[in-house]
């Protein structure tokens, strides 16, 4: 494609060289960069872009684009090369990409979901829902991309960055896709990754503490807007009434379309009549333009949530209710309240709950349902926000009947320093506890302990099948490992 049709949309830049040539790839590795290739220098957290230009362009990149304020003195730029400065380099890199990829996400409808918790379940239901319903689905997620029924890639992060996303977006258009249902990450939000995209509805489930670090938000009013913006790049939208951050946003968007849905609030799809057992939730509903009883195969009152969401998605396209009924009653989210068969016939759920608010929902929904002891197995993850670990250890401590405190992803911190801040917080409570840093001594000790009765939640990890360590993933999947176990 010819340079300049890429820069459509880029204010304020300079250029030196010929904008006439044609660019054959984007990229912003340089180890990934070929003959012809425009490569852009991010500066991130981890490592600054702008020191592998020279060896992008020695690997054939034709333009090299640049943030204002880089020392230009260290780029080796011959005459072939055209240089483009720009003010911001991830957000050009994202409206390139649009531009490069011909604007994907309008040949299609995009469905966007955001939240702290609910992202992951909720686009599988809206994916299985659209299935159900005869339309060719493509979903993007923290599990893995989905093209038409079948796994494209797993996932390295929620929401992928500007060039890769629109790039799986060009590729779901070769396909046939009709709807796209993608979780969207406050991280993408502030870093422009989803910048350009073409959203028809967009859905908000629930706000808490979370992502909360050098790396990622400040604070919570950072975290809070970044999600906002969201609604900037959409006016048909969907909020959870009985979140009180997610219930201001129709008063901050009076303009848009915005549904709402919710359990002890006034709402326009309200879940009444909710039973809640050990296997699935059971609540009554207007899925279309009547009153329904719908029954969702994920235990738990956050489910009633997530089915609500997924259903006002259903409402604003016109699903059929059977359709709709049908699909929830069969869903599965990997990682997800995920029970895991076994030989003992213990129950052993699987859940992705890494923050505070999650563990207690996630501990608090099967205790309420659970006739013997509940046996908490968590750690949290290194190099993230350190102020939930303590708060972590309590809940556990006052909920579960028996708590293990072990290793998540350590990531490059001292696994041993983690688990004593978990410590701190479940010493607060009278909750008995082992602390066992290794995660599979952690299972094998609470399967030992467990009878038919109770019931071993793993939380944390959910879909991962490995556990990151000083920068190497190493493979642990704990479906397999619950059988190796047992077996």
């Amino acid at each position: 494609m010819e340079l300049k049709k890429i820069l459509i949309g880029i204010d304020g830049l300079k250029a030196k060289g010929n904008l006439d040539i044609e660019v054959s790839g984007l990229e912003s590795n340089s180890k990934n960069v070929k003959e012809g290739y425009m490569f852009v220098a991010i500066k991130g957290f981890a490592t600054d872009g702008h020191k592998y230009i020279n060896d992008a362009i020695k690997a054939g990149a034709k333009v090299v684009m640049v943030q204002e304020g880089c020392n230009l003195k260290e780029i080796d730029l011959t005459e072939d090369v055209t240089l483009i400065m720009v003010k911001d380099t991830r957000e050009a890199l994202a409206k390139c990409s649009c531009n490069f990829y011909e604007n994907p996400s309008r040949k299609f409808k995009l469905i966007g979901i955001t939240g702290t918790k609910g992202k992951t379940t909720t686009t599988f239901m809206v994916k299985e829902i659209l299935e159900k319903a005869g339309h060719k689905v493509g979903l993007i997620g923290t599990i893995a991309t989905y093209i038409n029924g079948k796994i494209m890639s797993e996932s390295s992060r929620t929401t992928p960055e500007s060039i890769e996303l629109q790039r799986i977006f060009a590729e779901m258009v070769n396909q046939g896709v009709e709807y796209v249902v993608m979780e969207v990450s406050s991280q993408s939000l502030k870093l422009h990754r989803v910048d350009g995209c073409h959203f028809d509805i967009v859905a908000f489930t629930n706000f808490s503490e979370d992502h909360i670090s050098e790396k990622e938000h400040p604070d919570m009013e950072d975290y809070f807007n970044s999600k906002l913006k969201l609604f900037n790049m959409c006016d048909n939208g969907i909020i959870n009434v009985d979140d009180l951050q997610v219930s201001k946003v129709p008063k901050m968007y009076p303009e848009s379309r915005i549904m709402t849905y919710g359990i002890d609030n006034a709402c326009e799809v309200l879940a009444k009549d909710i039973t809640i057992t050990n296997s699935y939730v059971d609540f009554r509903v207007k899925v279309s333009d009547r009153n329904e009883r719908v029954k969702v195969s994920i235990p738990g009152r956050f489910s009633v949530y997530n089915s609500l969401a997924a259903i006002c998605v259903a409402k604003k396209i016109g699903i059929p209710s059977d359709k709709v009924i049908e699909a929830l009653a069969d869903i599965r989210v990997p990682g997800r309240s995920e029970m895991v068969p076994n030989k003992k016939e213990i129950p052993i759920m699987i859940d992705y709950a890494h923050s505070p608010e999650s563990l207690q929902n996630i501990l608090s929904a099967v205790k309420s349902y659970t006739r013997g002891k509940v046996i908490s197995v968590f750690g949290c993850g290194g190099d993230r926000d350190t102020s939930k670990r303590q708060i972590m250890g309590e809940i556990s401590g006052r909920i579960a009947d028996y708590t293990f405190i072990t290793s998540d992803n350590p990531r490059t911190e001292d696994p041993d320093a983690i688990v004593k801040e978990i410590e701190k917080g479940i010493k607060k409570t009278n909750g008995k506890y082992k602390v066992i840093v290794d995660r599979t001594q952690a299972i094998t000790e609470a399967i030992e302990m467990a009878t038919k009765l109770d019931i071993i939640v793993l939380a944390g990890k959910g879909h991962e099948p490995y556990q990151e360590i000083n920068g190497e993933k190493h493979p642990f999947d704990e479906r397999i490992i619950v059988n190796e176990i047992i077996g």
